[in-house]
């Protein structure tokens, strides 16, 4: 099941790029990602309550709402620095270095969360930077 989300997640980021960059076309980049988090904000909540997920609210704890706190400001500032690159450049050459990401992540993963590199994953993050220094040029 997680493959599928994993696919259903990729796509609607591509179609969020192509949206965003029609969508912002004469609006100032940080009030356009204030009106996307406002969406995500609603849509978000609302699957909460749909789900009755909101009794979850009491038992987390302090270490939880201090990372989830810290990756809410990290993805603010992601989605700040995204949509004013999406404004003053081509969607070809913003999504692929927004996507160098995932090459971060591993090394983030190796560094702070202690997970191993394997052949595959170090080959997979060289042909990621690879392909995205040669769709950036």
């Amino acid at each position: 099941m997680w493959f599928l989300f994993a696919v259903l997640s990729s796509v609607f980021a591509a179609a969020t790029s192509i949206l965003a960059k029609a969508g912002i076309a004469g609006v100032n980049s940080n009030l356009a990602t204030a009106i996307r988090t406002a969406v995500v904000v609603v849509m978000s909540w609302g699957i909460v309550f749909l789900t009755n997920a909101q009794n979850g609210i009491a038992e987390i704890s302090r270490r939880s709402w201090l990372f989830l706190i810290l990756s809410g400001i990290a993805t603010g500032a992601s989605w700040l620095c995204y949509y004013r690159a999406l404004q003053i450049g081509e969607v070809s050459k913003v999504v692929p270095i927004d996507k160098f990401s995932i090459v971060i992540t591993l090394i983030m993963a190796f560094v702070f969360l202690h997970e191993q590199f394997t052949v595959k994953s170090i080959i997979g993050a060289a042909l990621i930077a690879a392909g995205t220094f040669v769709m950036i040029l």
